[in-house]
């Protein structure tokens, strides 16, 4: 008899969006006679997360000095790691401030409160361990993950999209919210792959996939589009910070458009 694939899906400081969208895909049905759930606290408490596992789904941020030993604890147990989600690729939206530190910002949210966990700032998880493969969105387009899961069940690798959200939009014929409605899109450097839903409805693009990576994501262009349509520096910055805080060539490029130049 074959030997099952063990899978473990693990969540870290996240609103828990993403495994609730993989909980309610009726297509991991189809897996139980292929794979073995054996961590999943969202479907069993008594799952166990020192176990090996042939693939390790990680979902949120590191927002705790206990998550950076259990992302340690789950790359030594796991054949192949997936950062899944904004929090767990870029850091998430609590990764947005990054003008204040973390006294000020747990002051604001906890006020005197006590807990029991050592906090820190927010980062990918990335930033720790080696990661081997991203699913990208806030939460995840299911396709994009029964994809990667698909391949990687029969031996094969996904491959990444290395295209922005531009070119979803104009295939679907879409109006530009950017140079047509002169709304601050970040549709030019964030990577495809949701359909370019938002702006299909008008909506400009907030980056919720992250910025392409490949060097191809032009902070510096769109910052200089957005500066001519009236943002400031600030406002752009807050803008692309949401999803792209700890992207590492983000100030430096917008910096490039506004360095030197009073405001």
């Amino acid at each position: 008899m074959e030997e099952k694939i063990k899978i473990g899906f693990y969540a870290l400081t996240s609103c828990y969006g993403c495994q609730l969208q993989l909980a309610m895909m009726d297509e991991l049905l189809q897996l139980i006679s292929n794979a073995e759930i054996v961590c999943w606290y969202m479907l069993d408490g008594k799952s166990l997360e020192d176990e090996p596992v042939d693939i390790a789904f990680i979902e949120g941020s590191v927002s705790t000095e206990e998550e950076v030993e259990l992302v340690k604890k789950i790359r030594e147990n796991a054949k192949i790691v997936v950062a899944v989600g904004s929090c767990a690729v870029q850091g998430g939206v609590q990764s947005w401030e990054q003008d204040k530190n973390l006294e000020d910002l747990w002051k604001t949210v906890y006020g005197d409160g006590k807990v029991k966990f050592q906090p820190k700032m927010a980062e990918p998880v990335s930033k720790y361990i080696k990661v081997d493969y991203n699913i990208y969105g806030c939460p995840p387009e299911k396709r994009d993950f029964l994809y990667a899961l698909g391949t990687f069940l029969v031996g094969s690798w996904p491959e990444d999209i290395d295209y922005p959200v531009c070119l979803e939009c104009r295939l679907n014929g879409n109006p530009c919210v950017l140079l047509e409605r002169g709304e601050p899109c970040l549709g030019p450097i964030t990577r495809a792959g949701c359909d370019a839903r938002c702006p299909a409805y008008g909506i400009a693009c907030i980056g919720c996939r992250g910025a392409i990576d490949y060097d191809v994501a032009w902070f510096d262009s769109l910052a200089r589009v957005f500066r001519e349509k009236g943002l400031t520096r600030e406002e752009i910055l807050e803008r692309m910070r949401i999803f792209n805080a700890h992207n590492p060539k983000l100030e430096e490029m917008v910096e490039k458009i506004f360095g030197g130049e009073s405001q």
